[in-house]
């Protein structure tokens, strides 16, 4: 794992009460069933990480989380503390970023464990296609994202997504 990749997800994590505590978790087990996710579902990916797994996994060292959502949602929406932001799209137009794979370099190695995480899970999906189709071996996609789908009247964050779980967030 890339030492400047990685944020400091341990001193975020004793400033936040959650009922992830990542020596209970079985990291590996966790990525095997995301694995068996992907093999289940015929994802062009590694597979699938519900959001307190993917916090679990963070905490503990064990991927890196990377926000693939827009400069606006990172910033103005808010974000998980101390993840780097890497744009699938970008823009009202959600125009795809044509260096996505060489900026996702810059922040992860080929052979890291790396989350994925966007507003709801569906560009994230992509992303993750995309970087696999790169070359990069280990890429999950975090399932809800970061507000979850969108309800009826029209609102997001009430049944599903990072915040929905009360995992640690922060906004600009």
């Amino acid at each position: 794992m890339l030492a400047t990749a990685q944020p400091d997800f341990a001193s975020i994590a004793t400033e936040c009460v959650s009922d992830v505590v990542a020596h209970d978790i079985d990291l590996q087990g966790i990525l095997a069933a995301a694995t068996a996710r992907a093999a289940r579902e015929n994802l062009p990916y590694a597979g699938t990480v519900p959001p307190h797994e993917a916090w679990a996994l963070a905490v503990a060292g064990a991927a890196i989380l990377i926000d693939v959502r827009t400069t606006e949602e990172y910033k103005y929406v808010g974000h998980v503390p101390g993840t780097p932001l890497v744009q699938w799209q970008s823009g009202a137009a959600l125009t795809k970023n044509p260096r996505f794979t060489r900026e996702l370099a810059g922040k992860a190695g080929k052979n890291d464990v790396i989350l994925l995480i966007c507003r709801s899970g569906k560009r994230s999906a992509a992303a993750a296609e995309a970087a696999t189709r790169a070359g990069f071996l280990r890429v999950f996609n975090v399932l809800e994202g970061f507000e979850g789908e969108i309800t009826p009247d029209g609102q997001r964050g009430a049944t599903g997504g990072w915040r929905y779980h009360g995992l640690p967030w922060v906004q600009d």
